[in-house]
């Protein structure tokens, strides 16, 4: 292969390495080409226009240097590695005649040595030329502009030399001879070496200990951290063969994946609150910080998106970085210099984007690094590329607050999904060293499925390990839904600080009297905090809501970390979902709240402010029109997010389980009431309200109903309130074939709330929960509603054969339940005993997908026991495992005489010729089968003439798919004839 054919090969490569650095180092490779004459100037001028992005400037140089012969290649390979080598060593030796007669030509042959040398000293080159009248003060303001670098400051005026015959060109040639040689790289220099030292210690101290759910006390980050579900976010949808299970990383891959958006340099984490995204961020900086990973960056700058918020005056990204984050003792401009000189070297992380209270948009746009301007206009440039381009940014942010134009500037996103089931266990082993009280907890935990369900969760697993002594003495009392777990963790630091045996050993009236004026004085402050998008509070604000030193002392109030220079000591509450509780406490306890006020919670006059508002009706509360009071206005300006978590609680307090312990807290047991009604009669009608609004059943189809934003909210707080008529009520006229809740966040807590409601429905659905967070927890949670699903789809879902053997021990007794999609999860041959089982049993049995999992021969041959005493089955999807030619003989001998099957996928088995004949054998006696479909195997051409040997003899199949794992396509030439019709096999 010529060194032409071999660049063309290597093409997508090459456009991976161009782009990988930072547009500096791509204008390094144009200046080696410039010397060696393999561009011409027009070529270059086509390859520096300002605005484009590199991924499109590196595939047009690979066009023109194609265009360019073999030599033209090579030398491309040479100036890449030329341009690595000069950012390696500052050696360039290279001398020319400082007074040549041809300037302008010895400028462009030795352009990377005097780039180099122009570096330091370019400012004062372009005063010294501007006062010899060599440019004019427009040409010079144009160079300086701040969007370019020092580097890209002097190309640019070896560029203006090139084309301008007044002597600018012969006047840098002899001054630039005349500056120094640069003895050391940038980041070698003594400010820089300064710098990265201080902000590896800074961070370190930052992040060595973990306080993000706890200010009593300091745990240290390196023993407690445990690993989170941590997954790639796929596209689906597509067409095409089916998907495998989305790529699951550590922490060490978060930025290894292959982007969807190649021009961007954002990752965008989301996960629910408490999902643990702060605590990974704080893994990442410790990591870099202690050099034990993330070496390619020399500089973390962390950020909290709550705190940024706070800031008020303009900022400038050397001001947000050195007076926000950490400040150079010395040689601040040589640092920010080699900061924007080297973007590709920097990491940049934004907590909580959720909390920032400016939404996102691209409609003004900042190109100077230097210019002040608002601070979410500079978040915002920054995540898109504007300033600081190639830069890389982590965002972290609970999914809701996402928008489609984000995710637009998104190289990577990926969702954290909370602990795994080990996760849970090794975490609580973590916490407690002392291995009985841990075993005893996580039996507790197996014995509790709701409570388990719950801490997959890093903020439950964290209570559970802080309240475990409450929660052992309890004995059967665990705690069931969230406004449990919270009241529980209320109680353990109301006890903690009561004087030792002043206090009962439970949550009585009693200790919530004792305490009641510091719980209203922190639920007053969290929901103006709420209202106002305040999430960290000065002492000025402190002061403001009586917050004093003995509410402090409660322990729901911590220091803010990386709190912002302006701050005087700030806090803020242990996390948003306390927050959240106390104003929902508030709520439910201030004397001074009319109830009426309680309809801004659930619904609000302005559709626009909530998305809560647009889905619960006005007219929920009845009487006269509420009063406009300052609560009203705070529920009205709330975030909808934190609006959904504190309508939950208050759902919770109001429950009657919880009422009376609040009841005799509250001077007036009436007004109570009367908040528990108006909340009830919220969630009844929103719910009604939703299922209206549900377009009719399309012509011959089933009534389709793809949740909205804030189904499952609604249906959390019904769960809350623990309600059985209320939940009845609020389903009895819903009417649906198929309800759709695909990527909706729905985990163990959510399994249980929507089994808490739909199991009360009159008519059977389809219930569809693909690409959510189930696991064998949350199966085992949907198990109530079982009996009132005709479907269930759980694709991607980390789903064991543990989690599928309890659901078809119920499903063995459920009629209405005739199929199961189980495809993309880990199930194994440990299944397939209650698999067949199931198709033994279940006589109405339809269709049964299980694709894309981990079952084999063994596993096959079992199943294929179930499949001979059935005779129901129609679709059968097993794409994606690794069944063999012993599985595809077991299977097709079982299904040799079924009479019912219509669709069987083998798609990627493994399945070789002998397989093949087995199955060709099958179509011979089946008459039943209309769809084959066996791509991606390793079929052959023997095995190819089997199976057209048995189409010979079968006069049902209407498609067979045959496409090599090799990417041949295999066609079944067979002529047409009465039995088969016009055409009796496809091949694709």
């Amino acid at each position: 292969m010529c060194a032409q054919e071999a660049f063309q090969a290597q093409r997508s490569q090459l456009v991976e390495l161009l782009v990988s650095g930072s547009l500096e180092g791509f204008e390094s490779i144009l200046d080696w080409l410039l010397s060696w004459e393999v561009l011409s100037w027009e070529d270059y001028e086509g390859l520096t226009l300002l605005g484009q992005p590199l991924s499109h400037l590196a595939r047009r140089l690979l066009d023109t240097v194609w265009n360019k012969g073999a030599w033209g290649c090579e030398q491309l390979i040479a100036a890449v590695q030329e341009a690595q080598a000069d950012s390696q060593s500052p050696k360039l030796c290279d001398h020319w005649d400082p007074h040549s007669p041809h300037p302008a030509q010895d400028l462009r042959s030795h352009r990377p040595a005097i780039v180099r040398r122009l570096y330091s000293h370019v400012e004062g080159v372009l005063d010294l030329a501007k006062e010899r009248g060599f440019i004019s003060l427009y040409e010079c303001d144009e160079i300086r502009r701040p969007i370019f670098t020092s580097s890209q400051r002097a190309r640019r005026l070896l560029d203006l030399a090139m084309v301008k015959a007044n002597g600018l060109a012969p006047f840098l040639l002899q001054h630039v001879e005349e500056l120094p040689v640069p003895k050391a790289l940038p980041f070698e220099d003594a400010a820089c070496k300064k710098y990265m030292s201080k902000l590896r210690t800074t961070v370190s101290a930052q992040s060595r200990f973990l306080s993000t759910y706890d200010g009593a006390e300091s745990l240290c980050l390196e023993e407690i951290y445990t690993e989170n579900v941590l997954e790639i976010r796929t596209e689906v949808g597509m067409a095409g063969p089916p998907q495998n299970c989305p790529a699951t990383l550590g922490l060490e891959g978060l930025f290894s994946s292959q982007g969807i958006n190649k021009d961007a340099d954002t990752v965008l984490v989301v996960g629910e609150a408490g999902s643990g995204k702060s605590t990974l961020l704080q893994q990442l900086q410790l990591l870099w910080a202690t050099g034990r990973d993330f070496q390619e960056f020399l500089f973390v700058f962390p950020f909290s998106c709550r705190q940024l918020q706070c800031v008020a005056k303009p900022l400038s990204v050397q001001a947000l970085l050195f007076e926000h984050c950490c400040w150079p003792d010395l040689g601040q401009q040589d640092v920010f210099q080699f900061l924007l000189e080297h973007p590709d070297r920097v990491l940049l992380t934004f907590d909580g984007f959720d909390e920032f209270k400016f939404r996102f948009t691209d409609r003004e746009r900042h190109c100077s690094p230097t210019h002040p301007m608002s601070v979410q206009n500079l978040l915002f440039n920054l995540l898109q590329g504007n300033l600081l381009k190639n830069a890389r940014k982590v965002l972290t942010s609970r999914p809701d607050a996402v928008s489609a134009c984000l995710r637009k500037y998104v190289c990577t996103e990926l969702t954290l999904k909370g602990f795994s089931e080990d996760g849970i266990e090794l975490y609580l082993r973590k916490c407690h060293r002392d291995p009985g009280v841990a075993d005893r907890l996580i039996s507790l935990l197996k014995a509790t499925s709701a409570l388990h369900g719950l801490c997959h969760l890093p903020v439950f697993s964290w209570m559970v390990s802080k309240c475990h002594q409450e929660l052992l003495l309890q004995g059967g009392g665990s705690p069931t839904t969230t406004t449990d777990m919270y009241l529980l963790i209320l109680q353990h630091f109301l006890l903690h600080s009561s004087p030792p045996d002043s206090a009962p050993h439970h949550l009585g009236a009693g200790l919530l009297r004792g305490r009641l004026p510091t719980l209203l004085h922190l639920g007053r402050l969290a929901l103006w905090g709420l209202g106002m998008c305040c999430y960290v509070f000065s002492a000025k604000q402190l002061q403001a809501a009586h917050i004093d030193r003995e509410d402090i002392s409660l322990g729901f109030l911590v220091r803010a970390q990386r709190a912002v220079s302006e701050s005087t000591a700030p806090l803020e509450f242990l996390h948003i979902t306390f927050q959240c509780f106390f104003a929902a406490l508030y709520l439910a306890l201030s004397a001074d709240m009319p109830p009426s006020s309680l309809r801004y919670l659930f619904n609000c006059h302005q559709p626009e402010s909530s998305l809560l508002a647009r889905l619960l009706p006005a007219l929920c509360v009845p009487g006269a029109r509420c009063k406009e009071d300052s609560v009203a206005v705070l529920l009205q300006e709330a975030e909808p997010h934190n609006l959904q978590i504190t309508a939950a609680f208050l759902a919770g307090l109001l429950s009657q389980e919880h009422r009376s312990l609040l009841a005799e807290c509250q001077a007036s047991e009436k007004a109570l009431l009367r908040r528990w009604d108006c909340a009830r009669r919220c969630l009844a009608h929103s719910l009604h309200k939703h299922f209206h609004s549900i377009p009719p059943a399309v012509q011959g189809e089933a009534k389709s109903m793809h949740a909205m934003p804030g189904f499952v909210w609604l249906i959390r707080s019904l769960y809350e309130m623990q309600e059985e008529r209320l939940a009845r009520e609020a389903v009895r006229r819903l009417n649906v074939g198929h309800l759709k809740l695909t990527f909706c966040s729905v985990g163990p807590a959510e399994c249980a709330a929507l089994a808490f409601v739909l199991r009360h429905l009159r008519w059977p659905v389809a219930l569809q929960l693909d690409h959510n967070s189930v696991g064998d927890i949350g199966v085992e949670q949907l198990l109530p509603c079982l009996s009132v699903c005709k479907a269930l789809y759980l694709r991607d879902n980390n789903i064991s054969d543990r989690g599928i053997c309890k659901l078809i021990e119920h499903a063995l007794h459920c009629e209405q339940l005739q199929k199961l999609a189980l495809f993309n999860n880990k199930l194994t041959d440990g299944c397939a005993h209650s698999v067949a089982r199931l198709l033994e049993c279940r006589r109405n049995f339809l269709a049964l997908r299980l694709g894309n999992n981990h079952i084999t021969a063994v596993g096959a041959q079992v199943l294929a026991q179930g499949l001979r005493a059935n005779a129901s089955l129609q679709f059968l999807g097993f794409w994606g495992n690794k069944v063999g030619d012993k599985g595809a003989q077991a299977l097709a001998e079982a299904l040799g005489d079924h009479q019912s099957l219509r669709w069987l996928s083998l798609v990627g088995n493994n399945i070789g010729s002998v397989g093949a004949q087995a199955l060709a054998l099958m179509l011979e006696k089946n008459v039943a089968l209309e769809e084959l479909c066996l791509e991606e195997n390793r079929l052959q051409d023997e095995g190819v003439c089997s199976l057209a040997e048995g189409l010979k003899r079968n006069s049902s199949l209407k498609v067979l798919k045959l496409k090599c794992a090799c990417g041949d396509v295999n066609f079944l030439a067979l002529p047409p004839c009465p039995e088969h019709g016009a055409a009796n096999s496809q091949g694709r």
